[in-house]
Parts: C-alpha cells; structure tokens; sequence
C-alpha cells in the first residue's frame, strides 16, 4: 500500500474484495505516518473473518503514541525522535509527553516530578509480601504478583471513565515500579528493604534502593545516566505483545493495575523481554574472547543450532535508533567500570566490533540491537541477569499505561479475536459402555 500522507479516518479511498462474484467495499485510511490499512468490519457482515496468525497484518487499533519506521530506523513518541529525547531529555519527561502528547513546561515538569517522587513508597504489605517469597523465586514472577497485589490494595476508589482518577493510576505506577523491582532484588539477595529518598531523582532514587548499605550511598552520575537511558530506550515500542496484552486486558473494563500485571506476565516471556537476557545466555556459552571467531563461524552454518542474539530486530530492518543512544551509554559505562578483567563484556566488545564489518552481518543487516547493548550495559551496572526483564518492566510501564489510558478515554470495544476453527465437526456423544 501507499505511504498515507493525512490522517484518514474518513478517508473517501476504497478497496474492493471479490468473492463468489460478489464484491464487498473496504474504506482505506490513511495515518499520518505509515502504511494505508484496509478497515474490514464491512466482512463481518457479509459472513467473513479475516485470518492473520499473530496479527503481524492487522492494525488492532488508532494510536497517536509511537511510531515505527522499520525499513528507515525511525522511532518517534509523539513525533519526538527517541534519539533526541535520549540525548536531551530524560525518563520522568518522556513519561509526561507520552501520557500528555506534549512536552511539559518547567513548573509543568517540576509538578509531574514532584507527584511521582511522593508516590514511590508501597505499602507495609506489599513489603511483607515480597518477603515470602523464597531467595531463587524468579524476579519476574514477583513482580507479576506485585502488581496483582497493588490491584488488590486498589480495586475500589477508581473510576477509569473518570480522567483524573486514570492520571492518578498513571502517576502511581511510573512511581512505585522502580520500588517494587528494588525490593525484588534486594529479596533475592537477602538485604533489607530501604525506603526511597525525596532528594535522588528516577535513575538515582533505583540504584540507591537496589544497591545501598546504608543512605551513605554514593551514587555514580555515569551509571545513573545509564539508568535513566535505559528506561527511557524501553518506554514504548507500539503495539507489541505486551502492549497489546495491556490493551486487551483493559479492553474488558479490568482494574488498570490488573491490566499492567497481564503485561508484566507477558513481558517475561523469551521472545520478548528475555532478548537482553539472551545477549548474557550467549556470551556465557562463547565463553571467551578467544572462541569469538569459532562462534561466529557457527552463526554462519545454517546447519549449526547457534544463532547470535542480540543482533537483527523483527521490526527493524536498518539500525534500531534505540541502539545507536545504547551503543554510546554502553561504550561510556564500560569505560567507567572498566572491562580488563571482565571476559563476558571484553567478548561482547569483541563480538559488536565483527557484527559491524563483518560481510555476513552486514549483507543481512544483522545490527547490534538495543537489547544486546542494553544486557552488556546491565552487565557493567551490576544487575543480574535474571533482574534484567524487571529492568525492561520499569521502563516499559509508562508507555503500557499510556497506552490503556487512550484507549479507555475514548470510545472503545472489549478484544474478541476470532479464530480458523480446523477441528472435528459436529459428534454425538457416546456412552462410555459403548466406545471401543
């Protein structure tokens, strides 16, 4: 189809289907940015699905959030292009212009700031909460029951048809995700839990709940920059799996807390966020610089079961923007934790460099992606591996609840997907005495 040039919702434009010699119109309509989509409610009614395993076709929904460029490398939050906001920006005002769609002013921000830091703090019971879990339970399971938790604490009182309350849900979340992911890890770590501090910003206030003995803490600027980066870089990404796990789930009127778990529960999933997880998998497995030759061979054999991950994007076909920012903030944390004795990040160092000038990568467009930047990047922080898909829950939860809350303040119909039904046709049951 043609890149639409206006936003088309009443778009004149028409397709045409023909079945059994009977046509059926289809309006066009055309984004702002992007690719025409086909509206086929009009199937419906003349007794027709459409079939699309995955959805990779079909536009479920009208957004005026994100937009992806795959084949030019373009992410842009309402119109913003992530590598400036990455570069001149920072996380608490991303989440501002993706719940508002505007950039906010100074006593804008200074407000939206200060509301976030007076809701850091969770509950007595949630904290109780984390403590019985056992020191091996997975991160990611907390948290999805951390956020069913927060559902409970908050089933009554919330009118989301109402739009303050929806921005005090919004608030809430982007607030208390970063505490309950500390308290996650200092659970499986066996430290006692520390309350937020008001005088440390987003990135800051994280490192020091995770990491500190003590308020004697000193917070690294380099490695707080690289947290709020890496927050930002995962923000929102359109209608992936979980964002559109959130969407469905809210779709159903469903507690927004309860909607954001569903999306912690989807995010886990290998597939999605473990990629970064996967980066760390692999170097572990290559094992040292000196295989990096071996190993790339291997990625090469298609007859061979290994495959590099971190590289490529199903979405991207040219250089994922996220990851030109990542490379850069990888590149000055390496440089501030320093990789000389650090075989996994020196191979991973190594690995990045091939990737670019390799013909082979570089023929198939095998790019380094922000997960494998971000998982090294993790790496030097000092976050474990099975932390990581809790890191991505933190910074993926403003552009999920951004993303319920436009669909909730407009007019909108519950999820129903429908189905190729391929299984037995109509049976009569038969008693058991008489089955052979």
């Amino acid at each position: 189809m043609a890149k639409g040039e206006g936003s088309g919702l009443d778009n004149e434009r028409k397709a045409q289907v023909s079945i059994d010699g009977a046509s059926i119109d289809l309006p066009v309509l055309s984004p702002t940015l992007g690719t025409d989509v086909i509206d086929i409610g009009a199937l419906t009614s003349n007794g027709y699905f459409t079939y699309d395993p995955g959805f990779v076709s079909t536009a479920s929904c009208n957004s005026s959030i994100t937009y992806i460029d795959g084949d030019e490398g373009v992410l842009l939050h309402r119109g913003y292009p992530i590598e400036q906001l990455a570069e001149q920006s920072d996380h608490l005002e991303l989440c501002h212009l993706l719940l508002h769609g505007k950039l906010p002013n100074a006593a804008e921000k200074t407000a939206f700031v200060n509301e976030i830091t007076s809701r850091r703090a969770v509950s007595p019971a949630i904290e109780a909460m984390v403590q019985q879990f056992s020191a091996g339970a997975h991160p990611m399971g907390i948290m999805t029951a951390l956020m069913g938790a927060l559902a409970a604490e908050e089933h009554a009182g919330i009118d989301i048809t109402n739009d303050d309350d929806r921005q005090r849900v919004c608030r809430d979340l982007i607030a208390k995700v970063p505490t309950l992911a500390a308290i996650t890890y200092r659970q499986g770590k066996g430290m006692k839990f520390l309350p937020p501090r008001d005088d440390l910003n987003y990135a800051e206030n994280f490192l020091y709940m995770t990491f500190a003995e003590d308020e004697d803490y000193e917070i690294n600027p380099v490695i707080a920059r690289a947290m709020d980066r890496i927050f930002m870089l995962h923000a929102d990404h359109e209608q992936n799996a979980s964002t559109s796990t959130v969407r469905l789930a809210g779709s159903t009127g469903t507690n927004p807390y309860a909607a954001i778990a569903a999306g912690v529960a989807a995010l886990w999933g290998p597939s999605h966020g473990g990629a970064n997880e996967g980066v760390l998998n692999m170097l572990d497995e290559i094992g040292s610089v000196d295989n990096i030759d071996t190993y790339v061979g291997k990625a090469k054999d298609r007859d061979d079961p290994f495959r590099v991950m971190g590289f490529g994007h199903r979405v991207y076909k040219n250089y994922d923007p996220r990851a030109k920012v990542m490379q850069d903030t990888c590149h000055e944390v390496l440089n501030e934790r320093g990789v000389q004795d650090n075989e996994t990040l020196k191979m991973a160092q190594a690995l990045e460099k091939i990737a670019l000038e390799d013909e082979y990568f570089v023929e198939k467009r095998l790019y380094p992606n922000v997960d494998f930047f971000s998982g090294v990047t993790l790496k030097a922080v000092g976050i474990p591996v099975e932390m990581f898909t809790a890191i991505f829950t933190l910074g993926r939860t403003p552009g999920w609840i951004a993303h319920w809350d436009e669909m909730v303040g407009e007019a909108y119909k519950i999820g129903r997907p429908r189905q190729l039904y391929l299984g037995e046709t109509r049976r009569d049951f038969v008693p058991i005495d008489q089955r052979s």
